[in-house]
């Protein structure tokens, strides 16, 4: 019914955000990804969004990209994914990393964000299997099993998804596995 909002940004109050669009504030929720792109107050904004009508409240979900808010689509179509917790997993992760995390079958990563546990990450990588992704337009970064293992052995030691594909990016893509490991380390000791 609404499918965006350009207007002026009154408040910021993460994750909500009020846009006036001629006289009228909307109130629309918005993933952290989004809340981080979004201009001062005060300042011109346009918003792709999702209206969701329940039989207790109507709620408007703001995304900065497209590819946000499809992801946030096809989450909500997920048996026991409401728009709360799509948000809150857009929030907790970019699309391109939600695709890598999927194409990769990597639910240790799902898990990672708050309200999300090992049966609903199995549920998500079940479900978005062959929805996300390469439709998506996003390629997973570990393109073999020896980046793959490089991306898992980083994550593991603590680094987050955004610091782990910097330093694979960074790596040649004939790198072993414990090579590329040193060498991913020696980038993000920099």
């Amino acid at each position: 019914m609404i499918g965006k909002l350009t207007g002026t940004l009154l408040e910021k109050n993460p994750p909500e955000v009020v846009v006036d669009c001629h006289g009228v504030g909307y109130e629309v929720q918005v993933p952290m990804s989004t809340f981080y792109n979004l201009p001062a107050a005060g300042e011109r904004v346009a918003l792709l969004t999702h209206f969701v009508v329940r039989e207790d409240a109507q709620l408007l979900y703001g995304f900065g990209t497209a590819a946000e808010r499809q992801a946030f689509r096809e989450l909500i179509k997920i048996s026991g994914v409401g728009p709360r917790t799509a948000l809150s997993i857009l929030s907790g992760m970019g699309v391109n990393d939600l695709a890598q995390a999927v194409s990769l079958q990597e639910a240790g990563r799902l898990v990672k964000v708050p309200g999300i546990g090992k049966k609903t990450a199995e549920r998500l990588l079940l479900e978005l299997k062959g929805k996300l992704g390469a439709d998506m337009g996003a390629r997973a970064h570990a393109t073999t099993d020896a980046q793959a293992d490089i991306l898992q052995a980083l994550l593991a030691l603590g680094y987050n998804d955004k610091e782990a594909a910097a330093a694979l990016k960074a790596l040649p893509a004939d790198v072993g596995v414990s090579d590329g490991i040193k060498l991913a380390l020696k980038t993000l000791a920099k």
